[in-house]
């Protein structure tokens, strides 16, 4: 098969599968042998020509960066005292259904808002942003650490608190808002979804229930179900308690009381509420509060699952839902701590299978020799339009080696990965990948944030020499799939996987 074959077979079927997340298929691309060496200067010119180590025809491009924003009086963002002199911290991003926008949520410690970058014109409007008195402990008016942010079903934006602020979750009403124009901006806080320490959001593909994690060293996964489609002001909220668990579910996951306890097999969603969102614990799970302090104080939604009996997990941080292979939705988890990926398979009537898709000890580039390295930090995911999943890791090394972004290989579509392929490698100084996410419309395309880079610092200087916090866009679709090599398949072999049709969507 020549090239332009190959190159036009793989677009086609991403193109064809946009946005389904059928199935996943094997590696379509020669993996990195090994990470990237990190630049040992800020603002070298890694940074600022190319950031990652790629595969062959991967191309990526800078849309936007802090520089550029802080540079032209009609764009603005958030820039808040703190890491490397001043910080951005744009995080994990979302897209609006056409694929044009992208709003950046910033993960400062307060003085949290979110921005919205307009892909055509190549402008960054700030929509919000606290007014800082979260730094003298008062967050009426003021957000910290806005982690995650996700598109919804009815066309709005959830933003979620995870390490600092109350571990609130915000509904942005109007994410088109033109505060340009004198708009104001409509957030409303969500006093229907527990309070935790907030990363991943993610609907289900009906979009009749909310996955979302609490990132802690004994957090849990949960679910929350509206009463209403679409209106997230009310429903009923669950946690997920492995049948077999019998350890602490107030302790760590790594406490001797749980080591070598179960948390896969058989699982339940145990309801925290009723279906009209009243509490079923003696802890008010919508309880506002910092991530640590005394028991009464921090948030209550982490209380309220241990008394659920809630199993405990080591730093969820983001979740992707997906289809397995018979149809099933699947719910994938990163738990940074584990250095592991967990399935949770929805089974209905309120059970599920939990898995351990991917750890360190997974094979890494198997079939193309062996990888260097190791799976550390794991903090976001992301999924292409075939299903896919890519761990994003965070920064493992903070030094030498740069964070990778691994291809999980589940040929099977099993939710067990067969390999880890190496698939992009950051060679910046001080920063970490972040925001992967695919754009709608435009299947061989995501993009990524490289945050808190140590050029951060070099924006405060009077040569204006640093980038900052920035947004790529990467393409895929010239990239040419390698050859099958012994049982090895390439993606272009696994078309007929895009047919399957069968799917549940139990929300409960």
């Amino acid at each position: 098969m020549n090239t332009f074959t190959r190159k036009a077979i793989v677009t086609s079927l991403m193109l064809a599968c946009a946005q389904v997340a059928v199935a996943g298929t094997d590696v379509y691309f020669n993996p990195l042998v090994q990470g990237a060496a990190v630049a040992q200067v800020p603002n070298h010119i890694n940074e600022l020509n190319n950031p990652w180590q790629m595969p062959a025809g991967v191309t990526a491009t800078n849309l936007t960066s802090l520089r550029e924003i802080e540079a032209d009086p009609a764009q603005s963002t958030i820039r808040v005292p703190g890491l490397g002199g001043g910080a951005s911290m744009t995080d994990m991003s979302a897209f609006d259904p056409t694929g044009r926008y992208v709003f950046l949520p910033h993960e400062t410690m307060f003085g949290a808002g979110v921005t919205r970058y307009d892909t055509v014109t190549d402008m960054a409007t700030n929509l919000l942003k606290g007014d800082m008195n979260g730094a003298h402990g008062d967050w009426s008016s003021d957000f910290g650490a806005f982690d995650p942010a996700t598109w919804t079903p009815v066309n709005t934006l959830l933003l979620g608190e995870e390490w600092s602020g109350q571990g609130r979750v915000f509904e942005l009403k109007n994410p088109m808002v033109d505060v340009k124009a004198g708009e104001t901006p409509v957030l409303v806080e969500l006093n229907s979804i527990p309070n935790v320490s907030h990363e991943g959001l993610r609907f289900n593909h009906a979009g009749t229930a909310l996955y979302f994690i609490d990132e802690d060293k004994s957090g849990s996964f949960y679910k929350f179900v509206p009463s209403v489609a679409g209106d997230y002001s009310k429903g009923q909220s669950f946690v997920l308690s492995v049948n077999a668990f019998a350890g602490d579910v107030t302790k760590h996951w790594n406490d001797p009381a749980n080591v070598g306890q179960p948390r896969t097999g058989l699982a339940s969603w145990v309801p925290l509420t009723d279906a009209n969102g009243v509490a079923l614990t003696a802890t008010d799970p919508f309880r506002n509060g910092p991530s640590r302090g005394p028991a009464d104080q921090i948030r209550g939604g982490r209380a309220a699952a241990d008394e659920a009996n809630g199993t405990p997990y080591g730093r969820p941080e983001d979740i992707e839902v997906g289809y397995l292979g018979n149809g099933n939705e699947v719910l994938y988890v990163n738990t940074t701590s584990e250095r592991s990926v967990y399935s949770v398979e929805e089974l209905g009537n309120g059970q599920a299978m939990v898995r351990l898709t991917a750890n360190n000890t997974t094979p890494k580039n198997l079939g193309y020799g062996n990888a260097s390295g190791e799976l550390h930090d794991i903090d976001n995911m992301a999924q292409d339009a075939l299903g896919n999943i890519y761990i994003v890791e965070d920064w493992p090394n903070h030094g030498n080696t740069g964070g990778d972004i691994w291809f999980v290989r589940d040929t099977n579509n099993d939710g067990v990965a067969e390999s880890l392929d190496r698939f992009l490698s950051l060679q910046v100084k001080g920063a970490e990948n972040t925001g992967m996410i695919f754009r709608p419309g435009h299947p061989t395309q995501f993009i990524v944030n490289v945050q808190h880079p140590e050029s951060v610092t070099l924006l405060d200087t009077a040569t204006q020499q640093g980038m900052g916090d920035a947004t790529w866009l990467f393409d895929v679709k010239d990239v040419v799939a390698p050859p099958c090599v012994g049982e090895h398949r390439s993606m272009l072999a696994f078309g007929p996987a895009t047919t399957r049709t069968t799917r549940t969507s139990s929300v409960v």
